[in-house]
């Protein structure tokens, strides 16, 4: 699977709630990185991750570009939880040799 396929299949997991599914993408040494929080380490980064999906009913990705290095794919999203509250991000993943997600960094963009 390419880094760029890893990446869609990572927001598509996340779009579900798919815990089990993106702790098995993570790195043990993983690191997430947004515009509230850093983290280190797997178990770090599923709870993180838990809570986001505790606190949202629902959450849909819309991937509005993607670009992909030779170990990292970087992705323009915009995100709308429960419907009405609408996030433009910009997604960072690193991976490992093993195509392993090793770190996860979200920008906090705008819309226009």
């Amino acid at each position: 699977m390419s880094l760029r396929a890893t990446f869609i299949d990572y927001l598509r997991r996340y779009e579900a709630k798919d815990l089990d599914g993106i702790a098995a993408m993570l790195a043990p040494e993983a690191t997430l990185r947004d515009w509230n929080l850093s983290v280190k380490g797997r178990d770090a980064a599923i709870a993180e991750t838990r809570k986001n999906f505790e606190s949202a009913a629902s959450i849909r990705i819309d991937v509005q570009r993607v670009l992909e290095g030779d170990r990292s794919v970087a992705g323009e999203l915009r995100i709308v939880v429960d419907g009405h509250i609408e996030l433009f991000v910009v997604d960072v993943l690193d991976f490992d040799d093993e195509g392993r997600i090793s770190a996860i960094r979200a920008y906090l963009g705008r819309g226009d």
